[in-house]
């Protein structure tokens, strides 16, 4: 026998995933230059050189067992050091490496997180649209999702809707912050407003209620916003945070969980997250990746090329009919649908070679994601399609 929940989960890709397949089958059908492929958040931007120059310098110099060798289950405690004294000068922190687990990337920092402070049967809140693979991570640990709209308005927190929708059984909530599918950056005033009423909750409640920020997406903004750091606003709060996106390597899955020296019972919450990791086999990242980092820690891929990418499309399909929802932060642009289907929006879209995420699995039905992490010749080849598809609907 098998664990039919895990089979199915194989047997499906996400949505996300399945279109890139489908994009990479018409490429070699078709060619590459013809198929306009936004689907997947793999950014095209190279990493900034000195990534490059340092990982060769560490394979040249350093000792092979150092190297490649195992580090401490949490991480090597002067690569965590080193990201605790960027993290306190950056953003007026005082945390130490023993607030930091290692992991590779945010997914595995989400995952063992969630496997730590979620028990059968409870609830994680998470604010909508969200990131598909939350409710994968959610419902692994035999817990619910319970998805809460954003404000249709503007895409912040809708604080009232979840402070309705905290009970006895919530857990904790995941916060987005750039938002993946919509780029938003939640202002401060509606940080305030949630960890306001998360406090007095927990009074209430006489439990705690965990804030887990998931924020890969954290150094890509536009027009000087700020993206509040939420251990400063609320004692019971984890970060996970990934390098795929600032540094550009998707691939090799590098990141950590930051437990807030302030945390409820906080020993317990770091041996619990400690223990996730151990249970899910994600002890010692991977080894390379983290000496590298505190030599390229504050370093960033170009987010000029991002926002350039950013200002062409809203420009373009605004003049095209298409209704989109300008991004503060991160490299995705939400389309609404002409037809108020984003199924059917972007099945139509496909036969102009336009690949676009369905928003349904977002949890925001109406909307497509489109992921402009792209080379801006990509874009530029693919507006005289964008003008046919607004076209269309007229």
């Amino acid at each position: 026998m098998i664990n039919e929940k895990m089979r199915s989960l194989g047997a499906k890709r996400s949505v996300i995933r399945e279109l890139f397949e489908y994009g990479k089958q018409r490429k070699a059908e078709i060619g590459a230059d013809n198929v306009f492929d936004f689907s997947l958040g793999n950014p095209s931007v190279p990493a900034p050189e000195c990534v490059n120059s340092e990982l060769k310098r560490l394979l040249s110099e350093e000792s092979s067992v150092i190297l490649h060798g195992y580090t401490s289950a949490q991480g090597d405690v002067a690569v965590r050091a080193a990201i605790a004294d960027y993290v306190n000068k950056t953003h007026g922190e005082d945390v130490n490496a023993d607030c930091f687990y290692m992991t590779v990337g945010a997914a595995a920092a989400l995952t063992s997180t969630l496997t730590a402070l979620v028990c059968e049967g409870e609830e994680v809140i998470v604010p909508s649209p969200y990131f598909p693979e939350y409710k994968v991570f959610i419902e692994r640990c035999g817990a619910k999702i319970v998805e809460v709209p954003c404000d249709a308005s503007d895409f912040n927190l809708d604080v009232q809707a979840i402070e309705a929708a905290i009970n006895g059984k919530t857990a904790a909530i995941i916060i987005n912050s750039p938002n993946n599918p919509t780029g938003k950056v939640f202002p401060e005033e509606n940080i305030i407003a949630l960890t306001d009423m998360l406090r007095k909750k927990e009074t209430t409640l006489c439990r705690p209620i965990y804030l887990i920020a998931d924020e890969p997406y954290r150094e890509l903004v536009y027009d000087g916003v700020k993206v509040p750091y939420l251990t400063k606003y609320y004692n019971d709060t984890v970060v996970c945070y990934s390098y795929s996106k600032s540094l550009s390597l998707p691939g090799e899955r590098i990141g950590y969980a930051l437990i807030s020296p302030r945390m409820t019972d906080f020993v317990s919450v770091y041996q619990a997250v400690c223990g996730a990791g151990r249970a899910l086999g994600f002890v010692c990242a991977p080894s390379l990746l983290q000496k590298l980092l505190p030599h390229v820690l504050g370093e960033c891929s170009d987010v000029a090329i991002y926002d350039k990418n950013r200002r062409l499309l809203i420009d373009r399909l605004a003049e095209y009919g298409i209704e989109t929802v300008k991004p503060e932060g991160a490299f995705y642009l939400f389309l609404k649908s002409p037809s108020g289907d984003s199924g059917e929006f972007c099945e139509r879209a496909k036969k102009y070679e336009i690949l676009l995420v369905p928003s349904d699995d977002f949890g925001c039905p109406g909307y497509a994601r489109l992921a402009y992490c792209v080379k801006t010749e990509q874009i530029e080849r693919a507006l005289p399609a964008f003008k046919a598809l607004g076209e269309s609907y007229k």
